[in-house]
């Protein structure tokens, strides 16, 4: 038996982000729903989203964004890969077997799925940052994945929070990116009907239910985290990461944390707001409603936009799912963070994406929820004219190829 160790250092080694390959303007979008154009770029502070083509789904967003980070070195040392998602494929198959084939990982892989609404993402990452942290298999690393895509909800009062992303995490005992400080961290759970999936093609719950289960969740974590740790939250923590159902809800929940413990006035929870949490909206902005990404979105903007973070910085993060579960944990800047998030240059990714039309958008939706649950399908490559040539073939992306008889075929293109 391999005793265990006394805890190591653990945290995030490499990170990367996939947008998706189109993307659609909120503000189009209001227009062509008669509403006021400002109501998603003010209130929601949502000015784009993600869109998959019918020839993408959760695996292939999830091998996307894992494949530009990892060398043959890292694959070789994984043995242990976790997918999250809430928008899964399969009742029964995890679909982190086909992430685990397509990034070309050894046979010794422990590899499943997580499902726990947008905070199944985080619930992986802790999991895997644990069993690092425990030294049992000193040396191996793991692997974790988040993708999802919202379902078809045209015209719905909550279209303007809806969107498509992944992102990849190697966890490791060199915290290149960021270092958990896992003895910190504080959860909080209860259930509720607050959003949810009962079938493969709908979303439902109650958005108003939503917010305050959100508010509650967070201040559950809060007491938690107060019980556990005696430092000043707000000061020490130079930047303030909150889950972003919609990029709004970071205020809200900002405003609930400082106003519990902290006399400020407006002018100043505004100003708090401005300079140690709107850098994380960054991308989530421009992504739309991404899930279980939430958080390390949120994370690739801090570390992109806040200009004074050093190596050391604490960084607090707030993850929240529906149903529910939540944890407010701490992590310092590691010595790699600004270098590599710049190597990643998401903000070119995300400028790359092909502007969709709405009708283009509309299309799209309705073309990828007119096979869920058909045994056959084969993906129109030419529903959006010119996209697949131009942001697939030759860019080595993984691509849905087919439906046949229930079995998912996927090719490099």
């Amino acid at each position: 038996m391999v005793a265990l160790a006394t805890r190591r250092r653990v945290g995030i080694e490499k990170i990367w982000v996939y947008p998706c390959a189109a993307k659609l303007d909120f503000r189009q979008l209001a227009k062509a729903r008669d509403e006021d154009p400002d109501h998603p770029t003010k209130l929601l502070m949502m000015d784009q989203r993600g869109v998959n083509p019918c020839w993408e789904d959760p695996v292939t967003m999830a091998v996307n964004a894992a494949k530009p980070m990892l060398s043959d070195e890292d694959r070789a040392s994984i043995e242990l890969l976790i997918f999250g998602t809430e928008s899964s494929a399969d009742q029964g198959k995890p679909l982190s077997t086909f992430v685990h084939r397509f990034l070309d990982l050894g046979p010794s892989v422990r590899n499943w799925e997580t499902k726990h609404a947008c905070y199944g993402g985080t619930a992986g990452v802790m999991t895997a940052a644990h069993w690092v942290a425990s030294g049992v298999a000193p040396g191996k690393k793991a692997l974790v994945v988040t993708a999802d895509q919202s379902r078809m909800n045209l015209g719905e009062r909550w279209e303007f929070v809806m969107g498509a992303g992944a992102s990849a995490m190697l966890i490791s005992d060199q915290p290149d990116i960021v270092e958990f400080e896992l003895e910190t961290n504080a959860y909080w759970a209860k259930e509720v009907g607050d959003t949810f999936r009962p079938t493969s093609t709908d979303e439902a719950g109650n958005t108003d239910e939503s917010l305050y289960c959100y508010l509650e969740a967070l201040d559950g974590a809060y007491a938690h985290f107060k019980e556990k740790n005696d430092f000043d939250f707000d000061k020490r923590f130079k930047q303030h990461i909150y889950h972003v159902p919609f990029s709004a809800m970071s205020r809200r929940g900002h405003r609930a944390v400082m106003k519990r413990d902290y006399r400020m006035k407006r002018a100043e929870l505004e100003e708090s707001f401005e300079r140690k949490v709107k850098p994380s909206l960054t991308f989530s902005r421009q992504l739309g409603g991404i899930y279980t990404s939430a958080n390390f979105i949120g994370l690739v903007g801090t570390i992109a936009a806040a200009d004074d973070l050093a190596p050391g910085d604490h960084l607090s993060l707030f993850s929240y799912g529906s149903g529910s579960c939540s944890e407010l944990y701490s992590v310092t800047l590691g010595p790699k963070a600004k270098e590599w998030v710049a190597k990643m240059d998401l903000q070119k990714a995300m400028d790359d994406r092909r502007d969709l039309t709405v009708d283009e958008y509309e299309a799209l939706e309705k073309e990828r929820t007119s096979y869920v649950d058909v045994a056959t399908y084969e993906p129109k490559l030419d529903a959006v004219a010119g996209l697949y040539d131009s942001h697939y073939v030759g860019k080595d992306k993984l691509v849905l190829e087919s439906l046949k008889g229930h079995f998912r075929h996927y090719a490099w293109r």
